[in-house]
């Protein structure tokens, strides 16, 4: 653990008794910190109501105190009756956060915390004891079950807010990783698809929040892909990790309810589109009557997307609201857009190329910088029937690649384009 660099301020009063000498105060009282009863302080400091204490005694106590790292600073008096600490406490407080650990964080844990150490109340310090001696406590809990692990404390920064939010502790030896996923006994067994899904998440690196999420996601995303628009999954890590020496595997049971198998009804579109409802219908590859797999409906979504690309706005967002008439099977789309602002063509670069090469492909690039961006003319370039017969012969032999940059102060975009051997 690192030193406590926390100033520690001891203020005798007038009729304190002298060094040496020994003092009873009637009372012991704690003030500027309600976050802590008395009680919690007064143990944590190793003080008990009626003890007789010397000057030396009264500074290791204060010490104990201070060295916890819940607070800034701390004084205290004796005024011949009552013995009063005044208490600065620490603004660097964080909430504790289980990032691989195989134990249940909650209200229980917390509970078990405070237990031990009468100033955890859900939050640690930056740096001192009770952040050690948290840490302690958990990798004995874990030896408690079988597994001998170091957990680290690390500060962990919200990057949009920019500052320290949470204290995370983590298994840094030995891997921790998701074992194996059994499937509720009332959900559907007989797809081999979903076994083979399982069995790949198997022994992933196992995360607190995220193991349960990726099987939900996962397994979500198979059944909606199928046609059940409404499927839940629910996974659940187990309470007994398996051990060995190579790794710690956490178990979870995933509950499924895949719900209602879905057919189209209509996908219809909003009149301010500008997309017209009759060429949505010509282009599409999903029919009332049809199945509702997810897939295709997403192709959907992607061929309005780039009917707005073409037409410079970038940034527009594809709107679907699914209707669901759960009686008959069928559902029904209504579609919206947000079209966002309008992009024009920025810079263009052309990298991998000799300069000779460079100057042809940017006499035949036709989206001059300044015009309403539309993201076909890179697919149009590239393609061997608008190009001409040197550049056809050099497509055909390379990889094309491009990289779409948005410029959000001007709204441009710029392009880069690089060929590649295949």
């Amino acid at each position: 653990m690192k030193p406590i660099l926390i100033p520690v301020l001891i203020l005798l009063v007038s009729g304190l008794p002298l060094a040496g000498q020994k003092f009873q105060p009637k009372s012991i009282q704690f003030k500027g910190d309600s976050e802590y009863s008395d009680q919690e302080l007064m143990q944590a400091a190793g003080l008990k109501q009626g003890a007789i204490l010397t000057n030396a005694e009264m500074n290791e106590h204060s010490q104990r105190l201070m060295d916890s790292g819940v607070l800034n600073g701390l004084t205290f008096k004796f005024d011949g009756q009552d013995l009063i600490f005044q208490l600065t406490p620490s603004a660097q407080m964080f909430p504790i956060r289980l990032e691989n650990l195989p134990l249940t964080q909650g209200k229980e844990l917390d509970a078990k915390l405070h237990e031990l150490f009468p100033l955890y109340h859900g939050k640690v310090p930056s740096d001192g004891g009770l952040l050690e001696n948290v840490r302690g406590a958990l990798e004995e809990m874990l030896a408690s079950q079988g597994i001998k692990a170091a957990v680290t404390a690390t500060p962990y920064s919200d990057l949009k807010l920019n500052k320290v939010t949470l204290m995370s502790f983590t298994i840094t030896d030995p891997p921790v990783v998701l074992g194996e996923v059994r499937v509720d006994g009332s959900a559907p067994m007989g797809d081999s698809k979903v076994q083979e899904i399982l069995a790949r998440l198997s022994g992933a690196p196992f995360n607190f929040e995220g193991s349960p999420r990726q099987i939900e996601v996962n397994l979500g995303n198979y059944y909606r892909d199928k046609g059940y628009l409404e499927a839940e999954v629910h996974a659940t890590a187990q309470p007994k990790a398996i051990v060995s020496a190579e790794s710690v595997r956490v178990p979870f049971l995933a509950a499924i309810n895949p719900g209602t198998l879905y057919k189209i009804e209509k996908i219809e579109l909003a009149p301010t589109l500008i997309v017209s409802q009759a060429d949505f219908n010509r282009q599409a590859n999903i029919h009332p009557g049809d199945l509702a797999d997810a897939p295709r409906i997403r192709e959907n979504w992607q061929f309005i997307a780039r009917q707005y690309h073409n037409r410079g706005y970038m940034k527009a967002q594809i709107e679907p609201t699914p209707s669901f008439n759960r009686a008959d099977g069928t559902v029904k789309y209504t579609v919206a857009v947000e079209p966002g602002p309008v992009y024009s063509m920025g810079a263009l670069s052309i990298e991998n190329v000799s300069d000779s090469l460079r100057t042809t492909m940017l006499g035949a690039w036709k989206l001059p910088a300044g015009a309403i961006f539309n993201e076909s003319a890179i697919l149009s370039f590239y393609a061997i029937g608008d190009a001409n017969p040197t550049l056809a012969r050099l497509f055909a032999a390379v990889n094309c690649k491009s990289i779409m940059t948005l410029n959000d102060e001007n709204h441009t975009v710029d392009v880069k384009l690089r060929l590649e051997k295949k």
